[in-house]
C-alpha cells in the first residue's frame, strides 16, 4: 500500500480525528498512487495515523479509519450495519408499526464515518452518490453490502455523474442501476404525506430528505396563513402547509419541470386544493413584483426561502453572503406585519454564524423589527461528526417580522 508522510507537526488535526488531509500538509509520497487508491497516512516520525482514499485536489486524503495501516475486508459492511442500526433506533426505518415514512438517509458521508458517500433509501431502492474517486471505485462492493444489510432494499441506483469532482480522470462514470432496476418511479411517504420521487432525472437523489423535520415545524405554523414557498422544487413545504390549514399557498420556482412536479405532488395529496397556485418565475423578480407591505391588504404572512447552495466552495463565500442578504431583505420588505419567515442555507462553505450575520444585515436594511424563534439544522439521519463541523451544512432560522 502506498504511504503518505506528513510534514512535521501536521498530524495534529488527525490526532483530533478530523478526517481530511490537505495537500499542503504532505511531505512526500512513498510508492505509486492513483486517484481513488487506499493509502496509509503516517506522521513525519512514522507513526500510523490512519487509512483513507487518495484524491487530487486540496483535500488529498479522506480518512476511513484512524490509527491503523489497513482496512478489514468487512469495512463497508460494518459501517453500513452501524448506519442502519442508528436509523432503526431513530424509528426511521419502515416496520409493521411505522408506516408513515418509507424514505430516509442511510449514509451521510463523514457523519457516518464514510467520507464522500451519500445513500438515500426510497422503499426498496437505495440511491447512492459518490463524491470521491475512492467511493466510486468501491461502488459495487458498497452496493452489494447495502442489499445484504438493509432489509427490504432490492435495487441500488448509482447517481454520481454530477458529483465526482474529477470524473474526467475516470472513464467508467455512468449513472444507472448497480443491482436490480425494476422500480423506475416511486411515491415517497413522509410523515403520512406522499411525494413523487424521480431519482433518475431529479435533483440530488430525487428528493430533499433533509428538510423533513423543518417541514413538520412549518405545518404547525401554517393554519390560516397565506404562504409563499420560494425555490419550491418538489413542493414539500407547500404540501405540509396545506395540511397545516393554510388559507392559500403559492409555490414559486424558476424551473418549469419543478412547477409540474409540485403540481403533481399537491394533487397526489389534495386533488381538489383550489387554494394552491404554482408559478414559474425567478425568485428576485417574483418578490419585486409584490406590492409593498404597507399597501398590501392581503400580503403573504408566511414565506419560505430554501434556495440551492449559493456557495459550493470557499471562493464563492463573499458573493453568496451578498446573495443571502439580498434575498432575505427582499422577503422581509414584502412579508406582512406579524409574518413568519423560514429562511435556509444549504451551502457547506457558509457556517451558521456567517448565515445569521447575512440575515441580520438583511433585517437592518429593511429597518423592521425581527426576532429569532427557531434555529434549525438537518435531521437526525444527517448526523454531524463532532470532529468534522463542516458536516453541519444546513442552517435555518424562523423569524417573526413585525
Amino acid at each position: 500500500m502506498t504511504t503518505i508522510y506528513l510534514k512535521k507537526n501536521k498530524e495534529e488535526s488527525l490526532l483530533r480525528f478530523h478526517p481530511w488531509v490537505f495537500s499542503g500538509a504532505i511531505a512526500h509520497v512513498r510508492g505509486d498512487v492513483e486517484e481513488g487508491d487506499v493509502v496509509a497516512v503516517r506522521s513525519s516520525s512514522g507513526a500510523e495515523l490512519g487509512v483513507g482514499h487518495w484524491q487530487e485536489g486540496s483535500i488529498a486524503v479522506r480518512i476511513l479509519e484512524f490509527g491503523c495501516s489497513s482496512l478489514p475486508e468487512s469495512f463497508f459492511r460494518d459501517r453500513l450495519e452501524a448506519a442502519y442500526s442508528l436509523r432503526r433506533a431513530l424509528h426511521l426505518v419502515p416496520t409493521s408499526t411505522q408506516t408513515r415514512n418509507n424514505t430516509y438517509r442511510l449514509v451521510h458521508g463523514e457523519g457516518d464515518f464514510l467520507p464522500s458517500l451519500i445513500v438515500d433509501v426510497y422503499g426498496s431502492t437505495a440511491v447512492m452518490q459518490a463524491h470521491s474517486a475512492g467511493m466510486h471505485r468501491s461502488r459495487h462492493e458498497i452496493a452489494k453490502a447495502i442489499v445484504e444489510v438493509v432489509e427490504g432494499v432490492k435495487s441500488v441506483y448509482y447517481k454520481s455523474e454530477a458529483t465526482l469532482p474529477f470524473h474526467n480522470h475516470i472513464d467508467d462514470v455512468k449513472d444507472g442501476y448497480l443491482i436490480g432496476g425494476e422500480e423506475q418511479c416511486f411515491v415517497a411517504m413522509e410523515n403520512g404525506l406522499r411525494f413523487n420521487v424521480d431519482w433518475i432525472e431529479g435533483q440530488k437523489t430525487g428528493f430533499f430528505v433533509d428538510q423533513r423535520e423543518n417541514r413538520s415545524l412549518l405545518e404547525r405554523y401554517s393554519e390560516g396563513r397565506k404562504v409563499l414557498n420560494m425555490f419550491c422544487y418538489t413542493g414539500g413545504f407547500s404540501v405540509y402547509a396545506l395540511r397545516g390549514g393554510a388559507r392559500e399557498v403559492v409555490s414559486v420556482d424558476s424551473s418549469e419541470k419543478a412547477i409540474e412536479l409540485v403540481k403533481r405532488n399537491v394533487e397526489l395529496n389534495y386533488p381538489t386544493a383550489e387554494h394552491h397556485r404554482a408559478v414559474a418565475s425567478d425568485a428576485f423578480k417574483y418578490l419585486s413584483s409584490l406590492p409593498p407591505v404597507a399597501s398590501a391588504s392581503d400580503a403573504f404572512d408566511l414565506i419560505i426561502l430554501d434556495p440551492p447552495a449559493f456557495a459550493k466552495h470557499r471562493g464563492a463565500i463573499r458573493n453568496a453572503l451578498q446573495g443571502y442578504k439580498r434575498l432575505n431583505a427582499a422577503a422581509m420588505e414584502k412579508i406582512a406585519k406579524g409574518g413568519l419567515l423560514f429562511t435556509f442555507s444549504c451551502s457547506q462553505a457558509i457556517d451558521k454564524e456567517m448565515f445569521r450575520l447575512a440575515v441580520f444585515s438583511a433585517a437592518a436594511m429593511t429597518g423592521r423589527k425581527v426576532r429569532i424563534l427557531h434555529q434549525l439544522t438537518q435531521p437526525q439521519d444527517h448526523p454531524i461528526n463532532i470532529y468534522h463541523p463542516e458536516g453541519e451544512y444546513l442552517k435555518g432560522l424562523v423569524l417573526a417580522v413585525e
